[in-house]
């Protein structure tokens, strides 16, 4: 965009010509001329198509940081904040349980997240002390977390899908001293309860399973009915930034990451959340995403805690009872990823959905091609998708609800919110610097890896990162904007359009997204390689015609064709949660490999699975029969027309 030279240009010229004793008025028009013929005219196009999305989007960014720092001068925390807004209405319905109908006031999750608070206290649990907790999502989940931080302590948030070794390593390194697992969840724990070690305290929430009470395990229900309801007092000096809890996210290492979450930051998403989509206090939200996970935990959840909205929760979203739900409970606001999105529209048309009062839906990953489809037959106003992680510092939202667009950055106030597309290679994903030694920015159209500068002062900008320091050191780049600043580092490419509308485009590194999850490519190839005596894998996602994120696809060295595949999947089944089983497999004679032994996966993800591309064999998994079925082209046809469930 060459407005800047241009605006110097003009105002140069207008004063020259004034200096030199012609009229104003000619001198204006000269100037005007010089603006326009310099390419001034883009600059004006985009401020007059996009000032009204920047000045509100720049009010909301005000907003939030004037908040924050009341906040944070007065030295609260979520907890106390959340007390606040208990005490205002303390009748007010603040949780529903979906499944069981259970409704909680504010009043009832102040005093059972107090119990927790005050029982853990008792028991010998110190402020800065971690405990996991492993449960579905329901209004004690919340409580759980809450309570613990009300005291001072830090929750560990473990996705329920992990098993095995996965569980055992989001525990240890977690540091947790404590665990609360949900009674659905016994068995899973029974199968590494040997690995736990007999210093981690376990306490089981809800009806124990089939299994009964596991060894070394305290009922902690009957504890809290005997614990105090009164108010925790909040420990010397917590504040906005210490940390809240761990919330695990896929990455480039293999295993889940533990991102730390900070009061502010959970304070930030939810308020931007809240602000941007204009929620209000009467508002009801829908919130049927995994807690575990900071889209239902906090971006939903949130808006109960802070703002004082009632949340209604479903565990498992279910898309024949999704607006049957939101009719029952008045519903207004609903939360969504983008195959729940694909689901619903799947659904027969059924009478509920003309008769909600939905107005908004928030969320991510919701497709270009099914975008306007979607508000017309259900007839959501408002889509609010938005970009962003747990850890990141350069979330972006569609405000203005342009479609296809997760977000924008201004063009005319670039300065406001420093982040930026910049030019990786893309083979390696490695940073493309100048003869400076900075990174080159992206021009409207290029796509480009999203990064945001680092200020630990501003809590808009700073990074936490993970309770690995070698992960968090992997996310941070220097000298990106500026010589010796630093920046994070998203991992996802995205791509600018004139206006400063941002489109994802990809997710790079070595993680893709499946049925709402992140799916750590080296843990699977992990986890496969082991099974099969060490052979070489490399494992990818490729894309599905009108199917949302990346099917998972497994490359196997199988140089003497013996590998049963359905004698592998019977195997995975028991080690890997369902988003990460491969759909897809290729069995070929070698895995393509660098001079440094590493696995190269660009021809592999170019060609995909299309069995025109290649004699090697290839399998779908049927996940009607459950098996792998041979993949020849007229299976391939009748997955890209959609035939198959996936």
């Amino acid at each position: 965009m060459r407005a800047p030279g241009a605006g110097a240009a003009c105002v140069a010229s207008g004063a020259l010509l004034w200096l030199l004793g012609l009229p104003w008025t000619w001198s204006a028009a000269a100037a005007f001329g010089v603006y326009v013929g310099g390419g001034g005219w883009r600059f004006l196009r985009i401020v007059c198509k996009t000032a009204r999305r920047d000045l509100f989007g720049l009010s909301v960014l005000i907003r939030v940081r004037l908040e924050l720092r009341r906040h944070q001068r007065a030295g609260h925390t979520v907890p106390r904040i959340f007390q606040a807004v208990a005490r205002r209405h303390p009748e007010r319905l603040a949780l529903v349980d979906a499944g069981s109908g259970a409704c909680w006031t504010f009043a009832q999750l102040d005093a059972y997240s107090n119990a927790v608070g005050h029982l853990f206290c008792q028991l010998g649990f110190a402020p800065g002390d971690v405990v996991a907790i492993f449960a579905e999502g329901r209004p004690e989940f919340v409580g759980l977390w809450l309570g613990l931080a009300k005291a001072g302590m830090v929750a560990a948030l473990l996705n329920v899908n992990l098993r095995r070794e996965p569980l055992v390593f989001c525990l240890g390194t977690s540091g947790a001293k404590a665990l609360i697992y949900g009674g659905e969840l016994a068995a899973a724990v029974a199968e590494v309860t040997q690995q736990l070690g007999k210093s981690l305290v376990k306490f089981c929430t809800g009806e124990p399973g089939p299994e009964g009470v596991l060894p070394d395990t305290r009922l902690l229900d009957p504890m809290l009915a005997e614990a105090p309801t009164t108010p925790v007092p909040q420990p010397p000096g917590k504040g906005m930034d210490d940390r809240l809890f761990y919330i695990y996210t896929s990455g480039t290492t293999g295993l889940p990451k533990a991102a730390i979450v900070v009061h502010s930051r959970y304070y930030r998403i939810a308020a931007f959340g809240h602000h941007a989509y204009r929620m209000q206090t009467a508002d009801v939200l829908y919130d049927c995403l995994p807690l575990y996970h900071s889209a239902g935990n906090i971006m939903g959840v949130g808006q109960c805690l802070l703002y004082g909205l009632t949340v209604v929760l479903r565990k498992k979203f279910s898309a024949s009872r999704f607006w049957d739900d939101c009719v029952k409970y008045n519903c207004t606001v609903v939360q969504y990823i983008g195959e729940i999105c694909r689901y619903l529209l799947k659904q027969p048309v059924r009478e509920a959905e003309g008769r909600h009062r939905v107005r908004l839906a928030v969320g991510n990953g919701l497709r270009p091609a099914i975008w306007e489809e979607f508000t017309q037959r259900f007839g959501v106003r408002q889509i609010g998708e938005f970009y962003g992680a747990t850890e990141c510092n350069c979330s972006i939202a569609n405000m203005d609800g342009k479609v296809g667009s997760c977000g924008f950055n201004s063009r005319i106030l670039t300065h406001v919110y420093p982040i930026r597309l910049v030019k990786v290679s893309e083979d390696t994903m490695e940073l493309l610097r100048d003869a400076q030694g900075l990174c080159v920015p992206c021009e409207p159209g290029e796509p480009g890896l999203l990064v945001g500068q680092i200020n630990q002062q501003d809590p808009l900008r700073r990074f936490d990162g993970y309770v690995s320091e070698s992960a968090t050191s992997k996310k941070i780049a220097h000298s990106v904007f500026r010589k010796g600043d630093s920046a994070y580092l998203s991992g996802d490419v995205l791509v600018m359009d004139e206006l400063g509308y941002m489109y994802f485009r990809d997710r790079s590194g070595d993680t893709f997204r499946w049925r709402g999850e992140n799916v750590s490519t080296t843990e699977v190839e992990g986890v496969l390689s082991r099974l099969l005596g060490q052979t070489d894998v490399a494992v990818y996602g490729v894309a599905v015609p009108g199917v949302e994120g990346k099917a998972g696809m497994a490359a196997i060295a199988d140089p003497q064709v013996q590998l049963d595949p359905n004698a592998l999947y019977v195997e995975l089944q028991k080690v890997l949660a369902p988003y990460a089983r491969p759909i897809f497999l290729r069995l070929l004679p070698q895995v393509d490999t660098t001079g440094t032994f590493k696995i190269q996966k660009t021809r592999l993800q170019r060609e995909g699975f299309d069995p025109r591309q290649t004699s090697d064999r290839l399998y779908f998994l049927d996940l009607k029969q459950g098996h792998y079925l041979p993949l020849d082209e007229a299976v391939y046809t009748r997955i890209c027309s959609g035939a198959f469930a996936l």
